[in-house]
């Protein structure tokens, strides 16, 4: 199996894996996209609640659905992940993880940024990945984005190649300071641990701008009252809900101005129409949402959870008024869409402004396929901070 990586200033970095059975960095996660026959197949109802991982069963039971029922074992395959009877995952497709570079590499000639790691919780392994343009003036003030990489829930870190050089590309071209979040996975730690270890990230950073403890120096380059929290597919999940929680604290000096959600990954009982029009997209098939999201959610819980159906947000619904401006992105193509939609009419009503774009076509993740979605989307992003109004 070849591996070629292709990317640029404009494009970001793209994965194009062969074989006959092609595992495809997509959206934020691995799937097994075969070539030969659709893996996904049609899902209307939810996974039976007597089902879970933790059966012993599990391997030979089903997952209920109207036309075909698909087992556990056939999801997990799906997602390069075998399920250990200790609740481990073993994650068996290995993306590239990379390094920080927090100096100048003297083989690239157009190195966009640097990078190093900052320890967030050694108790939970968190740590910050932080990125600043390359070669800043002293003095320079550029915004702050605080940016959750997607997986999931259970896949991929901070360092993995796509989002490490996602964000090199951010800091690079917009320019800004980037501080992407490595969080606790599930189902090892389940929600709300990743939205925990976010917070954490959120006072961290309003600790760097008090000083406390002395600030770090490369942190004199950002701007605290100009604090974005960023994120694609389940990292925009866990951009959304961390700003929620952060509202219950007093920030000051630091200043949240915005929110960015690329795709977000969201879900419920009740089947959308693109989940339906969209049942058996290769890319994100609705049962291997199913078990993503049994992985991820509290013990006992349902899809209809706060944490996966923002709709019933319980006591969290009352501070979404007072959320800053947001920026939505989704794609026509993306069994997903319909639940960004359905978010952006919540923000609405609660009076939070919001720039969104519904495009035609596309998929979950094409930015990481498509140079021209990726270009987009970066200019998209870009414009949006840029925009001083809050």
């Amino acid at each position: 199996m070849g591996l070629a990586v292709h990317g640029g200033m404009e494009a970001g970095v793209f994965f194009f894996l062969s074989g006959t059975a092609v595992p495809c960095v997509i959206g934020n996660w691995i799937k097994y996209a075969n070539l030969g026959r659709t893996i996904a197949t049609p899902l209307h109802r939810s996974i039976n609640d007597s089902i879970s991982p933790t059966n012993s069963l599990y391997q030979q039971q089903a997952i209920m659905c109207d036309s075909k029922p698909h087992t556990w074992q056939e999801a997990f395959k799906v997602l390069g992940i075998k399920y250990n009877p200790d609740g481990t995952l073993n994650r068996e497709i290995q993306i590239p993880m990379v390094d920080a570079t927090p100096t100048a590499d003297p083989k690239q000639t157009n190195q966009l940024a640097l990078s190093t790691d900052i320890p967030l919780s050694p108790y939970n392994k968190a740590y910050i990945r932080l990125y600043i343009p390359s070669n800043t003036p002293t003095g320079t003030k550029l915004p702050l984005i605080i940016y959750l990489h997607g997986g999931d829930f259970v896949l991929f870190s901070a360092s993995t190649v796509i989002f490490h050089e996602f964000c090199n590309n951010i800091a690079g071209q917009f320019p800004a300071v980037v501080a992407s979040v490595e969080y606790r996975l599930a189902p090892e730690n389940r929600l709300p641990a990743a939205y925990d270890d976010a917070l954490n990230a959120i006072l961290w950073a309003k600790d760097q701008a008090l000083g406390v403890g002395g600030r770090d120096p490369w942190l004199e380059y950002a701007d605290f009252s100009r604090v974005f929290i960023m994120g694609s597919s389940a990292g925009a999940n866990i951009a959304y809900h961390v700003a929620l929680r952060a509202l219950d604290f007093d920030l000051g000096p630091l200043k949240i101005i915005g929110l960015l959600m690329n795709q977000p990954f969201f879900g419920g009982l009740q089947r959308t129409q693109s989940e339906l029009r969209l049942e058996e997209d290769k890319y994100v098939p609705l049962y291997v949402c199913d078990v993503l999201w049994s992985l991820a959610l509290p013990q006992g819980a349902n899809r209809d959870h706060e944490f996966c159906n923002p709709i019933n947000g319980g006591s969290y619904l009352g501070r979404v008024k007072r959320l800053p401006r947001c920026f939505m992105k989704a794609d026509e193509g993306d069994p997903l869409v319909d639940r960004a939609m359905q978010l952006v009419h919540l923000l609405q009503s609660y009076g939070v402004p919001v720039i969104y774009q519904f495009n035609r076509g596309g998929n979950h993740g094409m930015e990481l396929l498509d140079n021209a979605a990726a270009k987009n989307l970066y200019d998209d992003m870009k414009e949006f901070v840029e925009t001083e109004k809050e």
